[in-house]
């Protein structure tokens, strides 16, 4: 797939309850306010995205859609289904906004699929890292990933709050698993620009932190 672009290309991660959502919400108003890059466009998408294959995982991720006997698909099968939809995502949503010079902030991205994918193989290791790695060889490379950091209780606390069933991937010893691959991501993927920030406090305090990486990693 082709880097050419002009624009920017941001992603938020970061476990179940992070705030990665609003956080990429907030981070899209800020830039409109502000007058993004010169009236460029400024996107806000996700993963998994709108799109048919991201509509497909979400069944999936939501126990909406399983294999006979009631499971849920395995981790490669996930893992392979989370490409599809990237590139996808990345040919319909995302390049075509950089190739305007806009600004295209998701939350998440193939990041999501070394953590998640890894964690829940049972490999605990570089093999399954390396085996989602190349899967993902082709996907379009961030300019800068934030990973919101924040302790998996605190998480667990939020996502109590939303009063909603729990997802695939959100049982408390996953999610632990899960925060201390998001600290060590840089390892994982030493290419990418990657900043961990502190994720507690208020929406307020994190969106300061998200915009000073932002600003740091464009505007420096």
């Amino acid at each position: 797939m082709s880097d050419a672009r002009t624009g920017r290309f941001v992603v938020l991660e970061g476990i179940d309850g992070a705030g990665t959502t609003t956080q990429t919400a907030r981070l899209a108003e800020r830039l409109r306010t502000d007058g993004g890059r010169g009236g460029s466009p400024v996107r806000a998408t996700r993963e998994p995205s709108d799109g048919p294959i991201g509509s497909l995982v979400r069944q999936v991720l939501t126990g909406r859609m399983v294999n006979p006997g009631g499971r849920a698909p395995g981790w490669t099968t996930m893992a392979l289904l989370f490409a599809a939809d990237r590139m996808d995502h990345v040919e319909s949503e995302i390049e075509p906004v950089l190739a305007a010079g806009g600004v295209v902030i998701s939350d998440r991205y193939d990041a999501s699929s070394l953590a998640y994918q890894s964690v829940s193989s049972g490999r605990g290791g570089e093999q399954a890292v390396e085996w989602i790695r190349q899967l993902n060889r082709h996907a379009l490379r961030p300019d800068l990933t934030v990973v919101l950091d924040l302790s998996p209780d605190l998480a667990a606390t939020r996502r109590e709050s939303r009063g909603e069933p729990a997802q695939l991937y959100e049982q408390n010893e996953v999610q632990r698993a899960l925060a201390a691959f998001y600290r060590d991501l840089a390892k994982h993927m030493p290419d990418d620009r990657i900043v961990v920030i502190d994720a507690t406090g208020s929406v307020d305090d994190v969106h300061r932190r998200v915009y000073d990486a932002y600003r740091a990693r464009f505007e420096s």
